[in-house]
């Protein structure tokens, strides 16, 4: 694929990242002790000897549970918890999406797996664009033009053949007993059904036939849905391996059903689809190694830029939830969503300044312009315009077994139920997932974020994301196994997962219900969860940050690896129905 070369310059900042700087403060020498649960912390995760898997689904992390127990190892449960989930969780769990898969051996081994979704080779520029040069979100959201080509199950596949240790059927079957005999819907499905598919699903009537009853109302919980048609298609993909999906009945399907619609997804879409191995991104953030995804994720490399800012200051000694150590963290964050906005794309179609963007040069002088007691605007950093907030949307799960195998995996349809269209018989519910190019280079997307020209729609290209599955390791060996969804927060809440790990001592479970807080450049608000203290609040305003109260961010599922073996594991509280459970 062709690669432009003409990146565009970071300024004085970016030119002097590989001069000596002075840095803003001293960094604290060692952080402090970390803590794996003891009795006297306030939050306690769930404990295991061999194996933990932690997801957004009880009946998914079951699944995963049970391979391990059948001697599968972490790649092999993640990918058996992947299919689950897009028969329980069909708000994000999916076949017809795509994500992203960050695997670390015990051998210290680290990969990224890319099967992110792509523009169909009929995609254009402007396909998104009214009479007025204005970007339609009706047709990048809920139009059969809103689909890209799905990765998800040649992701998987591409996972079990090089890294699992058992047979792709047998990864399946749990999943295509769940899909033929039915699930009991939950509380989390159950609102979302009514919430949600009163958006997209009542709207086709394939979408409809699967999950509104014959009395035109959405499954409630307590009732059984039953999926015959995913079934019978992952059934096929259990006996014929991925090519039933992008060259046979199930390609036949989802072909068809574009072409009847107006949609862009052919077969040859399909045939063509590869998923990607490709090397993280890695960084180090006092004395722990961090690894997370590279491009067309922009969430690896924001994670350690910013990361790579905080390390110029002593977040211990402001302490959590201080004014100051928030303020610090939100002026960080600011730098780097304006970088994503300009610099990041598919790697296969733009050249990413990725050393540049991660170096802990460029990063002290970043820091060097952070003031703890005054907030610079945003629009001193880079003029945009406003953008809305956004709410979780996509799902992550976290696998580590016995011999210390560790997979994270974040993948999504992009809004819940993606686009709402079910293809054809097949059952597969398609994404939504042409939204996160950049439909209007400059405007945001659904998820608030601007994106600029290397993020425009393209032939074959993988739209930018901020999905980011995170591994962090200590002394060499893996440590903490984390991601969460949340859009644009998904870069945020990580990194407050790891920050609240290392910086601030907490357990695996504190650090997930310590309350989180974002900021994503544009608009110039800092979003916080309820939980931090008023006076905190009005002191930020004083330093002169915009705060808002906003709902609960994101929904991480970890797992800590503490210094005797024992897994730690953790899942959000801010989810309904998710599970952290180990042998």
């Amino acid at each position: 694929m062709r690669i432009q070369g003409n990146v565009r310059q970071f300024g004085w900042a970016l030119l002097m990242s590989f001069t000596v700087v002075q840095g803003a403060q001293a960094a604290p020498a060692n952080a402090p002790p970390v803590s794996y649960g003891v009795d006297s912390d306030t939050f306690h995760p769930v404990k295991a000897k061999h194996g933990m898997v932690a997801s957004v689904d009880a009946m998914a992390t079951e699944v995963g549970v049970d391979i391990l127990k059948q001697g599968g190892n972490a790649v092999d449960a993640a990918v058996a918890v992947g299919f689950a989930l897009a028969v329980t969780h069909p708000q994000a769990g999916n076949l017809g999406g795509g994500g992203f898969m960050l695997l670390r051996t015990a051998s210290g081994r680290t990969t990224a797996i890319d099967f992110r979704e792509m523009a169909p080779a009929r995609a254009s520029r402007d396909m998104f664009l009214d009479k007025q040069g204005n970007a339609d979100s009706k047709l990048s959201l809920t139009s059969h033009l809103a689909s890209g080509t799905p990765g998800t199950v040649a992701g998987f596949a591409l996972a079990a053949q090089k890294y699992g240790t058992l047979p792709l059927s047998k990864l399946l079957a749990p999943a295509i007993k769940l899909a033929r005999d039915g699930i009991v819907v939950n509380d989390a499905l159950a609102d979302d059904l009514a919430t949600y598919g009163k958006e997209t699903l009542i709207n086709h009537d394939n979408s409809r036939a699967i999950f509104y009853k014959a009395d035109g109302k959405p499954y409630q919980k307590g009732e059984r849905l039953v999926q015959k048609n995913l079934a019978h298609s992952l059934q096929l993909i259990a006996q014929q391996g991925p090519d039933a999906f992008y060259k046979g009945k199930i390609a036949d399907e989802i072909a068809g059903e574009m072409t009847q619609h107006g949609g862009l997804i052919g077969k040859p879409d399909l045939a063509a689809y590869r998923a990607v191995e490709r090397k993280p991104v890695s960084g180090t953030y006092r004395g722990y190694e961090v690894f997370s995804m590279p491009p067309p994720s922009s969430g690896g490399i924001h994670i350690v830029q910013i990361l790579n800012i905080l390390e110029n200051f002593d977040l211990a000694k402001f302490g959590f939830g201080s004014a100051d150590a928030m303020q610090v963290m939100a002026e960080a964050e600011k730098y780097a969503y304006a970088d994503r906005s300009e610099y990041l794309g598919d790697p296969d179609f733009v050249k990413v300044p990725q050393q540049a963007l991660t170096s802990k040069a460029y990063a002290k002088t970043l820091a060097q312009q952070i003031d703890v007691n005054k907030a610079r605007p945003s629009s001193e950093i880079k003029p945009g315009k406003l953008a809305p907030y956004e709410s979780n949307q996509t799902t992550h799960f976290s696998v580590v077994d016995k011999d210390g195998n560790a997979v994270a995996v974040t993948y999504t349809l992009n809004t819940y139920f993606g686009s709402g269209i079910v293809a054809g018989k097949s059952g597969i519910l398609m994404n939504n997932e042409m939204d996160d190019f950049s439909a209007k280079p400059g405007t945001p997307n659904v998820y608030g974020l601007v994106g600029g020209e290397a993020n425009a729609v393209q032939p074959a290209k993988r739209p930018l994301s901020s999905m980011s599955p995170t591994i962090v390791a200590k002394d060499g060996k893996t440590w903490l196994v984390t991601g969460s969804p949340g859009g644009s927060r998904i870069i945020t809440t990580v990194l407050q997962m790891v920050v609240n790990s290392i910086d601030f001592g907490m357990n695996v479970a504190e650090a997930t219900n310590a309350p989180r807080f974002h900021h994503q450049w544009l608009p110039d608000q800092l979003r916080v969860e309820k939980g931090f203290s008023p006076d905190t609040l009005r002191l930020l305003e004083a330093k002169g940050q915009h705060v808002k109260v906003m709902p609960a961010m994101g929904s991480t599922q970890s797992i800590m690896i503490g210094p005797d073996g024992t897994r730690y594991g953790a899942s959000d509280p801010r989810s309904v129905d998710d599970l952290s459970a180990g042998y």
